[in-house]
């Protein structure tokens, strides 16, 4: 069901056809720099430039953004189908929001990262009717891993995403966006982890500021059942 592998994958993909100058079509729409996921989900103002190397890829449920200058941020949204609603209604926000996170999204982590870990998690009780912020490690997981001040030989840079999980209008948004100066400023890079958590929080609050969420499309009727009254 979940496939927050993908916008993994699209980061592959945007980096070939930058360097081939060419750019596959989006499953969603792009007008006047404002995004529109295919699900009608969400919409967001495109948060990267094409003149400092942004690039937009998406699928049917994620989208990416990544530009040259420490900007990446995916963003998915997950129809709930009928499985995922009964497990909903038997917990409540902050359970449910674990529960997704850990049973769907972090297996897709660990087959791009296999060392991928939970470095710390809180849980917003008062924010979008609540929300998990979990904070993960994925060594050699960087993309940003071309731009490296500095790499101890043998070891690979361990990149730190901020990962942001709600539920909204029948959606389980997954909004994710690594900490670019981590991997990218080297020995020069001083914060603590807390200070780290504080960065990622703030930048994912930013994100979701910026997102309108305009639900599902309406459901199609069919003109022969609509009701006639004698």
């Amino acid at each position: 069901m979940l496939r927050l592998l993908s916008a993994v994958f699209l980061a592959t993909v945007a980096v070939s056809g930058r360097s081939q100058g060419t750019a596959p079509a989006l499953a969603g729409t792009l007008e006047a720099g404002v995004y529109a996921s295919p699900t009608n989900a969400f919409k967001i103002a495109v948060p990267v430039l094409p003149e400092l190397g942004g690039m937009v890829r998406d699928t049917e449920q994620v989208v990416f953004f990544q530009d040259s200058f420490g900007i990446q941020i995916s963003i998915g949204a997950f129809k709930q189908d009928a499985t995922q609603r009964w497990e909903m209604e038997t917990r409540d926000a902050k359970e449910y929001t674990i529960y997704y996170f850990g049973r769907l999204v972090m297996p897709e982590f660990k087959r791009y990262c296999p060392n991928a870990s939970i470095e710390s998690a809180t849980f917003a009780s008062h924010f979008i009717d609540g929300a998990l912020f979990c904070y993960t490690l994925l060594p050699g997981g960087s993309m940003f891993a071309d731009q490296l001040a500095f790499t101890p030989a043998g070891k690979p840079p361990v990149a730190k995403r901020g990962n942001l999980v709600f539920v909204k209008n029948g959606f389980v948004f997954v909004v994710s966006t690594e900490l670019a100066e981590k991997v990218t400023e080297g020995p020069a890079y001083k914060k603590t982890p807390e200070e780290e958590d504080q960065i990622l929080r703030k930048r994912l609050t930013d994100i979701v500021a910026k997102m309108q969420f305009t639900g599902p499309p309406p459901a199609k009727t069919n003109p022969g059942d609509a009701h006639i009254t004698p």
